[in-house]
C-alpha cells in the first residue's frame, strides 16, 4: 500500500513538473510576442514604414520587395491609401533573443474606422506616424483616441524628417503637447530613407507590453478582419485572446452562432504559413470552407464547441452603411451581368448592401449602401476596371427616419427620396447628425466657418493646438457633406484642412422632397431630400445644369422643380427650329403664319409622344451645382 501510494506521489510530481514547465515556456514564448499597429492621416508614410520595417527584419527577400508591399489592390497604389487592412508576422533577433512582430495594418480613412477599431483591439502598442511636414491631422487625433481607449502604448515617430520642408522641432512640440509625453520619446526617422528603423523596432521591444492571456482558458479570439479567396472561400483574421486553437477543431462564431471546423490554421507571413496549433497571444488565420462573406462578421468573438468562452469580446457592431445611391446598368439588357459583379464584390466586401430597386427613368438596377463616399467612389471603380460595367450612379443620399401623424411612433426607413411618405400624412423627419472635427491653419478659420455654417453646421468648440493650428467642432448634418463638402474644404483652406467625423444620432429636421420633372414627367432618379430653407435654391440650380445637360429636341422640354404640387422653379430648352417660311419670298404674310401654324401643330403633337434623352452626367449634375 505504501509502495503504491510512493507510485502515486512520483507520477503526481511529475505531471506537476511537466504543468509548471510547460507554463514557464508559455509565458516565455508570449514574453517574446509584440502585437502592434500603425495609424496616422492618409499619406504620412504609414505603407512606407511598414515596407522598411519588413526589410529590416527580413520578412520579405529581395526579389519579394516592392513599395506598398501591404497595398495589394490597384487602386490602393494609384490613390497612395490603404483601403483593405493587412497583418503580417515578422522575425526579429535583437540582443540574442528572437522575438516575433504581428503588424496589423489599418485602413486610413473615415469611411473605414470601425475596421481600425478592431484592429486597434487586437493590439498591445501603436506607432504614432505623424509627418515632420504636415504635421498632426484630424484622422491622426481620431486614431489616436481609439487607441488610448484601447489602453494602447504609443510610440510616437516624426516621419519624413529628410524633407527639405521639414519642421522637426516644431512638429515634435506639437506630438509632446497632444501626448503628455518627454520630447526624446519621439523618434525622429524616415520610412523612405530607413533612418530611425533600427530605433523604432528597439522601441517596439522595449515599450509595446507582451500579450496576456491563458493558454489553458476557454478559447477567445477576436475578428479583425476577413477576405475572400474563390479557390478556399473565406479566410478568417483573428488574434487570440485567451486559450488555443486547433488544427480540425470546431469552431464557434458567436455573433451568428453557427458552427464550422477549422480546416487550416496559421500565421500570416507574407505568405499564410499552416500550423497544427495557435495559442495566446498569436495572430493567424483561420480556413473553414464558408462561401458567404457576410457570415464572418468584423468585431465578431470566435471560441471552441467543446468548451465555450461566456463572454463575447467588447465592441463588436454590425457595420451600417452611411450613404445610399442607385445603380444601374447604361443598357438594361446588363442588368443581369450587373447583378452577377455586384454579388461577387460582395465576396470581398461585406460592408456593400444592395437590393433589387427599379426607376421609371432609369430601368433595373440596385440601391446599394455604403460606408461613405470613398467607398462608393471604389466600387464604382472596381465595377468598371474589374467587370467592365459602365454603370450610371444616381445622387448619393442618406438614410432618414420618418414617422406619420396616424402612428408617431413607428419608423418608417427611407433610402431613397421616393420612399418618403405624403407630405399631408408626415408628422416629422429625423436625419442623422454627425459631430465633424476639422484641423486647419489659423488663416483659414474665417472660410472654414463660412462653409460648415452654408451647410447647416452649428460650431461647438474651437481650439488652438498651436498659434498656427486650430480645431473645429461642429455638430452637422450628414447629408450635407456627402456630396462636395471635402472637396470644397479643401479648395477653401488651400488644401490645409484635414477632416474627420462620428455619427452622433438622429434629430428632427425640416426636410422637403424636391421632385424634377421633365416635359411635365417626374424624373423619380433625380429626386431629393432637402432642407426646405436650401430647397428653392437648389430646385432653381439643379434646373439651370440640366438646361445646359439635356440636349435639345424637335420640340420644347420645360424642366421643373417642385415641392408636391407646387413649381418652385422652371426653365425651359428650345425646340431646334427648322425655317418653314424660307420658301415665302415676299408674298401675302397669311402665307407665312399658314406655314407656321401647321409646323406648331407638329411641334405640340410632337411634345405629347415624344420622350427625353437624359444623358448620364445629369444624374450626377447635382453633386456639381457650385462649379
Amino acid at each position: 500500500m505504501f509502495i503504491q501510494n510512493q507510485k502515486f506521489t512520483k507520477r503526481g510530481k511529475a505531471s506537476f513538473q511537466n504543468k509548471y514547465l510547460c507554463r514557464v515556456e508559455e509565458n516565455d514564448r508570449m514574453k517574446h510576442i509584440r502585437n502592434f499597429c500603425i495609424i496616422a492621416h492618409i499619406d504620412h508614410g504609414k505603407s512606407t514604414l511598414a515596407d522598411r520595417l519588413l526589410d529590416y527584419t527580413g520578412a520579405v527577400t529581395s526579389r519579394e520587395k516592392q513599395d506598398q508591399l501591404l497595398d495589394d489592390m490597384d487602386l490602393e497604389r494609384e490613390r497612395g491609401i490603404t483601403i483593405k487592412s493587412h497583418a503580417i508576422q515578422m522575425e526579429y533577433e535583437f540582443q540574442g533573443e528572437e522575438y516575433v512582430f504581428n503588424l496589423i495594418d489599418t485602413p486610413g480613412h473615415v469611411d473605414f474606422s470601425y475596421e481600425v477599431s478592431r484592429s486597434i483591439a487586437a493590439c498591445e502598442g501603436a506607432l504614432l506616424v505623424v509627418d515632420a511636414a504636415q504635421s498632426i491631422q484630424a484622422q491622426t487625433i481620431s486614431n489616436l483616441y481609439l487607441a488610448l481607449e484601447n489602453d494602447l502604448e504609443i510610440i510616437p515617430i516624426l516621419n519624413k524628417v529628410d524633407l527639405p520642408s521639414a519642421n522637426p522641432d516644431e512638429v515634435t512640440d506639437d506630438i509632446v503637447d497632444l501626448l503628455g509625453c518627454d520630447p526624446g520619446e519621439v523618434i525622429p526617422a524616415s520610412a523612405k530613407t530607413g533612418l530611425g528603423i533600427d530605433n523604432i523596432l528597439a522601441a517596439i521591444i522595449a515599450r509595446i507590453p507582451p500579450p496576456k492571456g491563458e493558454k489553458d482558458a476557454p478559447l477567445q479570439a477576436l475578428i479583425f478582419d476577413s477576405i475572400y479567396n474563390p479557390f478556399r472561400g473565406v479566410e478568417t483574421y483573428f488574434r487570440i485572446i485567451n486559450g488555443q486553437i486547433n488544427k480540425g477543431q470546431k469552431i464557434k462564431f458567436m455573433a451568428t452562432g453557427k458552427t464550422y471546423f477549422a480546416d487550416e490554421i496559421g500565421t500570416l507571413k507574407l505568405k499564410q504559413a499552416p500550423k497544427k496549433t495557435i495559442s495566446a497571444g498569436d495572430v493567424g488565420y483561420l480556413i473553414t470552407g464558408i462561401k458567404e462573406a457576410k457570415e464572418v462578421k468584423v468585431g465578431d468573438t470566435l471560441t471552441g464547441t467543446d468548451n465555450p468562452t461566456q463572454d463575447a469580446i467588447a465592441g463588436f457592431e454590425e457595420v451600417k452603411p452611411m450613404v445610399f445611391a442607385g445603380i444601374y446598368p447604361v443598357d438594361n439588357e446588363d442588368y443581369e451581368e450587373l447583378r452577377a459583379s455586384m454579388e461577387k464584390l460582395q465576396l470581398n466586401d461585406a460592408s456593400l448592401v444592395f437590393v433589387p430597386e427599379s426607376s421609371a427613368a432609369l430601368g433595373f438596377g440596385f440601391r446599394c449602401g455604403f460606408l461613405g463616399m470613398l467607398h462608393l467612389e471604389i466600387i464604382q471603380e472596381r465595377l468598371e476596371r474589374e467587370f467592365n460595367m459602365t454603370v450610371i450612379t444616381t445622387v448619393p443620399n442618406v438614410s432618414y427616419h420618418a414617422y406619420t401623424k396616424k402612428s408617431p411612433d413607428e419608423i418608417i426607413l427611407v433610402n431613397n427620396p421616393t420612399d418618403l411618405p405624403d407630405p399631408s400624412f408626415l408628422d416629422r423627419v429625423e436625419e442623422p447628425y454627425i459631430k465633424a472635427s476639422i484641423i486647419t491653419k489659423s488663416d483659414f478659420v474665417g472660410n472654414v466657418m463660412s462653409l460648415c455654417i452654408e451647410k447647416r453646421g452649428v460650431i461647438t468648440n474651437q481650439t488652438y493646438l498651436t498659434t498656427e493650428r486650430v480645431e473645429l467642432n461642429f455638430d452637422m448634418p450628414l447629408a450635407e457633406i456627402v456630396f462636395d463638402f471635402y472637396d470644397r474644404l479643401k479648395t477653401v483652406s488651400k488644401g490645409y484642412a484635414s477632416f474627420d467625423y462620428a455619427p452622433i444620432g438622429m434629430r428632427a429636421s425640416k426636410l422637403v422632397k424636391v421632385d424634377i420633372l421633365l416635359n411635365a414627367n417626374p424624373v423619380d432618379a433625380l429626386s431629393a431630400l432637402i432642407h426646405a430653407d436650401n430647397a428653392y435654391t437648389i430646385g432653381k440650380k439643379m434646373c439651370e445644369k440640366l438646361r445646359e445637360l439635356i440636349p435639345r429636341q424637335q420640340f420644347d422640354i420645360p424642366i421643373q422643380a417642385a415641392i408636391g404640387a407646387k413649381i418652385i422653379s422652371r426653365e425651359t430648352i428650345k425646340a431646334l427650329r427648322k425655317d418653314v417660311t424660307a420658301k415665302c419670298y415676299g408674298g401675302d404674310i397669311t402665307r407665312k403664319r399658314k406655314l407656321l401654324e401647321k409646323q406648331k401643330k407638329g411641334k405640340k403633337k410632337m411634345r405629347q409622344v415624344g420622350s427625353v434623352e437624359i444623358p448620364q452626367q445629369a444624374f450626377m449634375a447635382v453633386l456639381k451645382l457650385n462649379e
